[in-house]
């Protein structure tokens, strides 16, 4: 199901038979080196992500990660919401093959899922996490709004990670 649409995208709900785009996107060598090595190798391994990671935040949260497809079907990488259990707040996540990097596709896919969560899901607050060597990713969530609020180790791990936020003005 389509979820959002731009002049040259659409974004829908990930399916439990989405393992193709799943695997491209989280065994980009950018992917796990900015975000992390998920283990993911199989389409097997990839329906068990689908089915125990990203398919029920849809329903716990009302939104997720949404897998992004030019206009053509062509899959060209993944942008979303997630709720993480140690952030107070949602945050924006995007990943998108390197052959549609540098084209605005993450601009353009991710302004619709910030412009979903401020005015349909009515969210006051929206972080963002990047890896504090990803200019990019930072350039981008600034583009979107998003303020640096400092850097933190991600629970479990001993990467740093910087984070940013979207707060609605009185809030």
């Amino acid at each position: 199901m389509v979820i959002l649409e731009t002049d040259r995208l659409l974004l829908s709900e990930f399916t439990g038979d989405d393992t193709t785009p799943v695997l491209a996107v989280l065994n980009d060598p950018d992917f796990i080196r900015n975000v992390a090595d998920r283990g993911i190798r199989t389409a097997d391994q990839a329906r068990g992500y689908l089915r125990e990671t990203l398919l029920p935040s849809y329903c716990q949260n009302s939104f997720g990660m949404y897998r992004v497809m030019l206009r053509d079907g062509t899959d060209i990488g993944m942008c979303g919401l997630v709720k993480r259990q140690w952030l107070d707040y949602p945050d924006i996540g995007f990943a998108f093959l390197p052959a549609y990097r540098g084209q605005g596709y993450a601009q353009e896919a991710a302004g619709a899922v910030i412009e979903l969560a401020r005015n349909k899901l009515g969210l006051a607050v929206i972080k963002g996490i990047v890896n504090p060597d990803n200019g990019p990713s930072i350039r981008l969530l600034e583009r979107l709004g998003l303020q640096p609020l400092g850097k933190t180790l991600y629970p479990g791990e001993d990467q740093e990670v910087l984070v940013m936020e979207w707060r609605k003005p009185g809030t």
